[in-house]
């Protein structure tokens, strides 16, 4: 099969962001990206679209490092705490999953993709983490979560309820 030389006019994932040069199959150059308007055929005619492509691309580039840099400060200022239901021996029922932890992201107006943790396998012990999330290519950040057991939540409370008991 020929393979025909494209500029990208989109990001297509897996393929590349808009303004590079790929190589791809002619049919799926002709039956797909050409129709659907996500790319062009290269020559020489279309010199100028590349470089104006290039500039676009550069400048969306450094818009994301910028909220990314933002986003990675505020991410790095956050302890994340989550109580979790333990046994007699302490040992947790199920598991703490990324899911969980971009829920409590979310709750502090954070939005998160799960493909940016870096969690290998589900958390089952209690203790502290420090879970790298991977903002851009370059920007990396830890985030602090701690594990605690419920019954630790609930001593916690237990002061305040018994003030409120002295006061009357």
């Amino acid at each position: 099969m020929a393979n025909s030389e494209v500029l990208l006019l989109h990001p297509i994932e897996g393929l590349g962001a808009e303004g590079d040069r790929v190589s791809v199959k002619s049919g799926y150059a002709r039956n797909f990206l050409f129709p659907k308007k996500m790319a062009i055929p290269l020559n020489q005619g279309n010199k100028k679209q590349i470089e104006a492509l290039q500039k676009a691309k550069e400048e969306r580039i450094l818009i994301e490092k910028e909220k990314a840099k933002s986003l990675a400060e505020r991410i790095s200022d956050i302890n994340l705490k989550v109580f979790v239901k333990t046994g007699d021996n302490g040992r947790m029922f199920g598991s703490v999953t990324a899911l969980e932890i971009l829920n409590l992201l979310s709750e502090k107006n954070i939005k998160l993709d799960k493909k940016q943790l870096k969690i290998a396998q589900p958390i089952k012990e209690i203790g502290i983490y420090n879970i790298e999330v991977k903002l851009n290519p370059e920007i990396k950040v830890n985030l602090n979560l701690e594990i605690a057991s419920e019954a630790d939540e609930q001593v916690d409370e237990l002061p305040n309820a018994s003030e409120e008991l002295n006061k009357s």
